[in-house]
């Protein structure tokens, strides 16, 4: 009864932050929720669920509040951490799965079942921020492929779970890196696209991402200028995406207004 209380609570707190239209509440609010589920973890170290929610808000704080690099640094490995434990209480065929070569993770991969499609999900959202905390580290970079893997395989396991993150997260994975470095740009704008069609709009971070990874890369300035006006023109107030829209619009001014200096 408890784990299921602590549980529902985690996934409370999640909407509500996501639901949170102030940024900056986030960033002083959120350190206090982490240290809430450590402790829950303390109690409950085996539950996958809880395990998972700590994996993925360290992810976005790490990634999204923290400047700092060597703290930054710090709450990506514990996400990384979190989400591999996670994946290892769904399925104990992946215990481990991080240290594995290529082929033998994708062996690992083809093993999970249904059951295993959140926390494999969460895996491979905390192996994303990892790596971007990362990118100077071609170790970390490195790992791009298995994350790729990762996520195709959640699609196969459930299709519809989490379909706007996943077809996004492949977004940009594919595009992240520049075509002459192993970038697959026209699969990468296939996903974009797909992204935006599932999330019906709602969604202004894969604008902005598309705008950043995609448009400027290949040098694009009218779809650049299009995607990050639509994101400033849209409603951020979208139910489970108002925080990420809040900050997207903040990172579409942010890209417009060097624009003429990148181009």
């Amino acid at each position: 009864m408890m784990q299921s209380a602590t549980s529902g609570m985690a996934a409370n707190l999640s909407a509500a932050i996501m639901n949170q239209d102030d940024p900056e509440t986030v960033r002083d609010g959120a350190p206090a929720y982490l240290l809430m589920l450590d402790s829950f973890i303390e109690g409950s170290p085996d539950d996958a669920s809880m395990l998972g929610a700590a994996a993925e808000l360290y992810a976005a704080y790490g990634v999204i509040f923290v400047e700092d690099k060597q703290r930054a640094d710090r709450l990506t490995k514990r996400a990384l951490s979190y989400g591999q434990q996670s994946l290892c209480a769904s399925n104990k065929a992946a215990c481990g799965i991080d240290e594995l070569s290529f082929k033998e993770f994708e062996k690992v991969l083809k093993k999970l079942n249904s059951k295993d499609t959140a926390s494999l999900f969460t895996f491979g959202l905390a192996s994303i921020a990892y790596i971007k905390v990362h990118s100077d580290d071609w170790g970390a970079m490195a790992k791009l492929p298995r994350v790729e893997s990762s996520l195709k395989r959640v699609q196969e396991l459930d299709e519809h779970y989490k379909a706007v993150q996943v077809e996004h997260f492949l977004a940009v994975l594919n595009t992240i890196r520049p075509p002459a470095l192993g970038g697959d740009f026209e699969a990468g704008k296939a996903h974009y696209e797909r992204a935006q069609a599932l999330s019906d709009g709602k969604d202004l971070s894969i604008n902005v991402d598309y705008a950043r990874y995609y448009a400027r890369t290949l040098y694009d300035r009218e779809l650049h200028d299009q995607l990050l006006a639509d994101v400033i023109s849209a409603d951020a107030e979208q139910d489970g995406y108002t925080l990420f829209n809040t900050l997207a619009q903040l990172e579409a001014q942010e890209l417009l207004d060097a624009a003429d200096e990148y181009f």
